[in-house]
Protein backbone atom coordinates (compact mmCIF):
# COMPACT_ATOMS: atom_id res chain seq x y z
CA UNK A 1 0.00 0.00 0.00
CA UNK A 2 1.42 3.51 -0.92
CA UNK A 3 1.54 5.56 2.04
CA UNK A 4 -0.89 8.74 1.95
CA UNK A 5 1.95 12.06 1.64
CA UNK A 6 0.49 15.34 2.87
CA UNK A 7 -1.17 17.57 -0.44
CA UNK A 8 1.14 20.20 -2.13
CA UNK A 9 1.12 23.47 -0.33
CA UNK A 10 -0.77 25.28 -3.30
CA UNK A 11 -3.40 22.41 -2.55
CA UNK A 12 -2.92 23.27 0.78
CA UNK A 13 -3.26 26.89 1.10
CA UNK A 14 -6.68 26.35 -1.23
CA UNK A 15 -8.11 24.29 0.99
CA UNK A 16 -7.29 26.57 4.08
CA UNK A 17 -8.75 29.85 1.90
CA UNK A 18 -12.07 27.88 1.79
CA UNK A 19 -12.83 27.84 5.47
CA UNK A 20 -15.22 30.23 6.26
CA UNK A 21 -16.50 31.62 3.45
CA UNK A 22 -20.20 31.88 1.66
CA UNK A 23 -22.20 31.35 -1.38
CA UNK A 24 -21.49 34.77 -2.77
CA UNK A 25 -17.46 34.17 -3.06
CA UNK A 26 -18.62 32.45 -6.13
CA UNK A 27 -21.64 34.11 -7.42
CA UNK A 28 -25.18 35.58 -6.72
CA UNK A 29 -27.35 32.91 -5.90
CA UNK A 30 -30.89 32.92 -4.61
CA UNK A 31 -32.16 31.36 -1.37
CA UNK A 32 -33.55 27.93 -1.89
CA UNK A 33 -36.91 27.04 -1.40
CA UNK A 34 -38.16 25.33 1.64
CA UNK A 35 -38.98 22.47 -0.48
CA UNK A 36 -39.02 20.91 -3.58
CA UNK A 37 -35.24 21.24 -4.13
CA UNK A 38 -32.85 18.11 -5.40
CA UNK A 39 -29.50 17.83 -3.82
CA UNK A 40 -26.64 17.40 -5.58
CA UNK A 41 -22.75 17.67 -5.76
CA UNK A 42 -20.04 18.61 -7.61
CA UNK A 43 -16.50 17.25 -7.60
CA UNK A 44 -13.48 20.11 -7.71
CA UNK A 45 -10.85 17.50 -8.37
CA UNK A 46 -7.44 19.39 -8.65
CA UNK A 47 -4.36 17.65 -9.69
CA UNK A 48 -0.66 18.72 -10.51
CA UNK A 49 1.76 17.28 -13.86
CA UNK A 50 5.01 18.14 -13.46
CA UNK A 51 5.10 19.56 -17.52
CA UNK A 52 2.47 22.30 -16.49
CA UNK A 53 1.32 22.72 -12.71
CA UNK A 54 -1.92 22.94 -11.12
CA UNK A 55 -4.52 21.24 -12.96
CA UNK A 56 -8.63 20.92 -12.61
CA UNK A 57 -10.74 17.78 -13.97
CA UNK A 58 -13.55 18.94 -16.56
CA UNK A 59 -15.86 17.45 -18.59
CA UNK A 60 -18.20 18.08 -21.68
CA UNK A 61 -21.63 17.11 -21.71
CA UNK A 62 -23.12 14.97 -24.50
CA UNK A 63 -24.59 17.58 -27.17
CA UNK A 64 -27.93 15.18 -27.17
CA UNK A 65 -28.60 15.11 -23.42
CA UNK A 66 -31.47 17.18 -22.29
CA UNK A 67 -30.44 18.74 -19.59
CA UNK A 68 -27.44 21.38 -20.29
CA UNK A 69 -26.06 19.91 -23.56
CA UNK A 70 -22.61 20.56 -24.60
CA UNK A 71 -21.94 22.56 -21.46
CA UNK A 72 -18.79 22.09 -19.65
CA UNK A 73 -19.26 21.11 -16.12
CA UNK A 74 -17.26 19.45 -12.88
CA UNK A 75 -18.21 16.08 -12.16
CA UNK A 76 -21.23 15.28 -10.40
CA UNK A 77 -24.64 15.19 -10.35
CA UNK A 78 -27.87 14.41 -8.08
CA UNK A 79 -27.42 12.51 -4.96
CA UNK A 80 -28.48 8.71 -4.87
CA UNK A 81 -30.89 7.44 -1.89
CA UNK A 82 -27.66 5.15 -0.99
CA UNK A 83 -24.90 8.20 -1.14
CA UNK A 84 -23.45 8.41 2.31
CA UNK A 85 -23.46 12.55 1.96
CA UNK A 86 -22.21 14.75 -0.81
CA UNK A 87 -18.69 13.09 -1.03
CA UNK A 88 -19.88 9.85 -1.76
CA UNK A 89 -22.29 11.51 -4.56
CA UNK A 90 -19.61 13.49 -6.04
CA UNK A 91 -16.84 10.59 -5.88
CA UNK A 92 -19.68 8.21 -7.51
CA UNK A 93 -20.88 11.10 -10.42
CA UNK A 94 -16.84 11.40 -11.41
CA UNK A 95 -16.27 7.40 -11.57
CA UNK A 96 -19.51 6.99 -13.38
CA UNK A 97 -18.78 9.63 -15.86
CA UNK A 98 -14.77 9.85 -16.20
CA UNK A 99 -13.63 6.91 -14.48
CA UNK A 100 -11.69 8.80 -11.89
CA UNK A 101 -11.50 5.79 -9.04
CA UNK A 102 -11.86 7.38 -5.48
CA UNK A 103 -9.06 5.38 -3.98
CA UNK A 104 -6.16 8.00 -5.62
CA UNK A 105 -8.81 10.95 -4.64
CA UNK A 106 -8.51 12.83 -1.08
CA UNK A 107 -11.39 14.95 -0.03
CA UNK A 108 -10.70 18.52 1.74
CA UNK A 109 -13.14 20.43 1.84
CA UNK A 110 -17.24 20.98 1.52
CA UNK A 111 -17.73 24.83 -0.02
CA UNK A 112 -21.22 25.90 0.80
CA UNK A 113 -24.15 25.04 -1.04
CA UNK A 114 -25.31 26.97 -3.90
CA UNK A 115 -28.83 26.36 -5.38
CA UNK A 116 -29.58 26.21 -9.13
CA UNK A 117 -33.20 27.94 -9.83
CA UNK A 118 -32.77 26.37 -13.17
CA UNK A 119 -32.26 22.91 -13.07
CA UNK A 120 -33.67 22.92 -9.13
CA UNK A 121 -30.70 21.21 -7.40
CA UNK A 122 -29.04 22.68 -4.20
CA UNK A 123 -25.22 21.61 -4.91
CA UNK A 124 -22.76 21.03 -2.31
CA UNK A 125 -18.83 21.46 -4.28
CA UNK A 126 -16.22 19.11 -2.99
CA UNK A 127 -13.12 20.56 -3.13
CA UNK A 128 -10.10 17.67 -3.33
CA UNK A 129 -6.81 16.72 -3.91
CA UNK A 130 -5.87 13.76 -6.65
CA UNK A 131 -3.10 11.99 -4.92
CA UNK A 132 -2.92 9.15 -7.60
CA UNK A 133 -4.17 10.29 -10.99
CA UNK A 134 -6.11 7.57 -12.71
CA UNK A 135 -6.98 7.64 -16.88
CA UNK A 136 -9.77 9.37 -17.59
CA UNK A 137 -12.20 9.56 -20.59
CA UNK A 138 -15.36 9.78 -21.31
CA UNK A 139 -17.39 6.84 -19.87
CA UNK A 140 -20.49 6.73 -21.56
CA UNK A 141 -20.51 8.80 -24.75
CA UNK A 142 -24.19 9.47 -24.66
CA UNK A 143 -23.69 11.47 -21.51
CA UNK A 144 -20.02 12.63 -21.62
CA UNK A 145 -18.67 14.06 -24.59
CA UNK A 146 -14.84 15.07 -23.58
CA UNK A 147 -13.01 15.17 -19.86
CA UNK A 148 -9.66 16.86 -19.86
CA UNK A 149 -7.27 18.32 -17.05
CA UNK A 150 -6.75 21.72 -18.00
CA UNK A 151 -3.93 23.82 -16.30
CA UNK A 152 -4.69 26.24 -13.68
CA UNK A 153 -1.88 28.53 -15.40
CA UNK A 154 -4.13 28.46 -18.79
CA UNK A 155 -7.90 29.27 -16.89
CA UNK A 156 -5.86 32.07 -14.89
CA UNK A 157 -4.22 33.52 -17.54
CA UNK A 158 -5.82 37.41 -18.85
CA UNK A 159 -5.96 36.18 -22.53
CA UNK A 160 -8.38 33.29 -21.50
CA UNK A 161 -10.62 35.38 -19.39
CA UNK A 162 -13.67 37.42 -20.26
CA UNK A 163 -17.29 37.33 -19.54
CA UNK A 164 -20.17 36.44 -21.45
CA UNK A 165 -24.00 37.42 -22.12
CA UNK A 166 -26.70 34.74 -22.60
CA UNK A 167 -29.69 35.55 -24.69
CA UNK A 168 -31.60 35.78 -21.45
CA UNK A 169 -29.36 39.18 -20.52
CA UNK A 170 -27.51 37.00 -17.96
CA UNK A 171 -24.06 38.22 -17.95
CA UNK A 172 -21.09 36.14 -16.04
CA UNK A 173 -17.56 34.73 -15.80
CA UNK A 174 -15.68 32.82 -18.82
CA UNK A 175 -12.93 31.10 -19.65
CA UNK A 176 -11.62 29.84 -22.79
CA UNK A 177 -9.89 26.41 -22.78
CA UNK A 178 -9.10 24.18 -25.72
CA UNK A 179 -11.68 22.79 -27.04
CA UNK A 180 -14.24 24.35 -24.31
CA UNK A 181 -15.95 27.16 -23.40
CA UNK A 182 -16.10 27.18 -19.31
CA UNK A 183 -19.41 29.43 -18.69
CA UNK A 184 -22.50 29.98 -15.76
CA UNK A 185 -22.34 27.78 -13.14
CA UNK A 186 -19.14 26.31 -13.59
CA UNK A 187 -17.35 29.14 -14.56
CA UNK A 188 -18.61 30.74 -11.40
CA UNK A 189 -16.86 28.30 -8.97
CA UNK A 190 -13.48 28.30 -11.15
CA UNK A 191 -13.62 32.07 -10.77
CA UNK A 192 -13.69 31.98 -7.25
CA UNK A 193 -11.42 29.34 -6.51
CA UNK A 194 -8.69 31.05 -8.71
CA UNK A 195 -8.75 34.27 -6.81
CA UNK A 196 -8.74 32.02 -2.96
CA UNK A 197 -6.12 29.95 -4.60
CA UNK A 198 -3.82 33.41 -5.15
CA UNK A 199 -3.71 32.86 -8.98
CA UNK A 200 -5.71 35.92 -10.28
CA UNK A 201 -4.21 38.42 -11.84
CA UNK A 202 -5.56 41.61 -14.03
CA UNK A 203 -8.03 40.55 -17.02
CA UNK A 204 -10.29 42.86 -19.06
CA UNK A 205 -13.75 42.13 -17.12
CA UNK A 206 -15.29 45.20 -20.22
CA UNK A 207 -14.71 42.48 -22.14
CA UNK A 208 -18.36 41.17 -22.74
CA UNK A 209 -19.14 38.78 -25.52
CA UNK A 210 -22.55 37.13 -26.90
CA UNK A 211 -22.31 33.55 -25.51
CA UNK A 212 -23.87 31.77 -29.35
CA UNK A 213 -20.17 33.71 -30.86
CA UNK A 214 -18.54 32.71 -28.06
CA UNK A 215 -19.26 28.78 -28.38
CA UNK A 216 -19.34 29.10 -31.94
CA UNK A 217 -15.59 30.63 -31.75
CA UNK A 218 -14.57 26.86 -29.46
CA UNK A 219 -15.73 24.68 -32.17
Amino acid sequence: MTEATEPPDWMQRLAKATEDIDARTFMRVPRAPSEGVREAAVLMLFGEDENHGPDVLLLRRADTLGSHPGQVAFPGGAADPTDDGPVATALREAYEETGVLASGVRPLALLPELYVPVSGFVVTPVLAYWEQPSPVAPVDPAETAAVARVPVAHLADPANRFRVRHPAGYVGAAFSAPGMLVWGFTAGLINGLIALGGWEQPWDATDVRDLELALRATQ
